[in-house]
């Protein structure tokens, strides 16, 4: 069963980086777009950024100039560079890549790192 596996997560102080990293853990085709979501308790997963094969990238509001997302198309790995950390952006870090195969859609999802930010 091929699955994404994410690493980097940590404890980091305010305004300190981190770098995350994703790979598949086999072969996955025709990967159009791979991504960072994140989750805390008691909310909904939120997308965090985003980068298609061709390097179009989207970041969310919060991260917009802090985060940086980058892929490497022959291995399908996407990382995730965070600088200027806050504690709001302590969570769950998940990785995701998306399929499109006869028009149809499909997610393949990590476990998950935790990130916290604190003192």
């Amino acid at each position: 069963q091929v699955h994404l596996v994410e690493s980097g997560g940590g404890l980091v102080q305010p305004g300190g980086s981190l770098i995350l990293s994703c790979r598949p853990s086999g072969n996955i085709f025709d990967i159009y777009v791979m991504g960072w979501y994140r989750q805390v308790p008691g909310k909904g997963r939120e997308s965090v950024a985003s980068i298609t094969s061709l390097g179009d990238t989207n970041y969310a509001d919060s991260v917009k100039g802090r985060f940086t997302i980058s892929r490497d198309n022959l291995k399908n790995t996407v990382s995730l560079q965070m600088n200027s950390l806050k504690s709001e952006d302590t969570a769950v870090y998940y990785c995701t890549a998306k399929t499109m195969i006869d028009l149809v859609t499909k997610s393949y999802w990590g476990q998950g790192t935790q990130v916290t930010v604190s003192e």
